[in-house]
């Protein structure tokens, strides 16, 4: 069965204990099965999420998200339950009306997106509704490339490097633990490991 797509997506946490964690900020991209950008007019999606002042955020966070802790408290900053609508919204502009088959819906793609699986699941109800139930985890396919193939593994703190395996290129700055870039390096990476494995033609 063909796939509808793939929804790269990508969230910030308040702590990496996920059982009583809080989003920061969640960003979305669309491509297709050969990692191609859909519908270059709707863009990607992100955005910083309210926090609320009785959340516990981690010393770790603190220290290496300030900024994005800052921007949670602006006032562009939207609550979860407006996240989630704008995440479902933007999902069906790209691909119509939720179908009612699991199986034609379009995967969440991501590294490590099984902890962005469970904080879906549990903060952003009406995006996770127009999902798939498998994954697409990249850092699954870096696991087994180490393990089996070129020791080489993708970096994804080289700006050439990404530009190269990104299909859309364009990225100008490395910004680690922002949501959309680590979109991005995740679809590179992928690319690259597809190249590898000699699928890059198709």
């Amino acid at each position: 069965m063909a796939i509808a797509g793939y929804v790269w997506f990508d969230a910030e946490f308040s702590s990496l204990e996920l059982e009583r964690a809080a989003l920061l900020q969640v960003a979305a991209v669309v491509t297709d099965a050969q990692l191609r950008p859909l519908a270059d007019d709707l863009g990607p999606l992100e955005m910083a999420i309210q926090l609320d002042p009785s959340v516990e955020v981690s010393p770790w966070v603190k220290e290496h998200l300030s900024g994005l802790i800052s921007r949670c408290g602006e006032a562009h900053a939207v609550s979860v339950d407006e996240a989630d609508e704008r995440l479902s919204e933007w999902l069906q502009a790209h691909f119509g009306m939720i179908s009612e088959s699991v199986h034609e819906r379009p995967l969440l793609a991501g590294n490590s997106v099984h902890n962005d699986w469970l904080m879906v699941r549990r903060h952003l109800p009406k995006f996770h509704g127009g999902l798939h139930y498998r994954l697409l985890d990249v850092s699954s396919f870096k696991t087994v490339w180490e393990a089996w193939g070129d020791t080489s593994a993708f970096d994804k703190e080289q700006l050439d490097e990404l530009n190269r395996y990104l299909p859309c290129g364009g990225m100008n700055r490395i910004t680690p633990h922002d949501a959309l870039f680590d979109i991005q390096a995740s679809i590179a990476e992928l690319a690259y490991y597809r190249e590898k494995l000699g699928f890059d033609s198709i």
